[in-house]
């Protein structure tokens, strides 16, 4: 578990980094998990810590969310200000997912007999 808690934070530490250093405007920790990605990705392998104990996390992922929720209230002015702009482009780019999807699996399926 410990190999676990010092993978994430390693990542979590390099993507707030990168974020600070870079100026980017984007939470830290999603930086990281980001690298995380592209590192498992490039690896083409998960790690057999990774593998044995990342259910155990997955179970607690609503605590992991804790951060990012109180990070909105940093941006509780922008969110004033634009707060509506936001919630339709999450609408548009959530419509454009859903549609996105459909598509895709519509494709998938062409031509396979149930």
């Amino acid at each position: 578990m410990l190999d676990l808690l010092l993978w994430l934070l390693g990542y979590q530490l390099a993507g707030e980094a990168l974020v600070r250093w870079m100026g980017w405007p984007m939470p830290g920790p999603v930086m990281g998990l980001l690298l995380l990605f592209a590192t498992l990705w490039l690896r083409r392998a998960v790690p057999e810590t990774l593998q044995r104990e990342a259910p155990r996390f997955l179970s607690h992922m609503s605590l992991l969310f804790i951060p990012a929720g109180g990070a909105l209230l940093a941006y509780a002015p922008m969110l004033r200000a634009h707060g509506w702009e936001l919630a339709l482009i999450m609408l548009a780019s959530s419509l454009a997912t859903l549609l996105a999807t459909g598509l895709v699996l519509k494709l998938l399926l062409r031509g396979r007999r149930h």
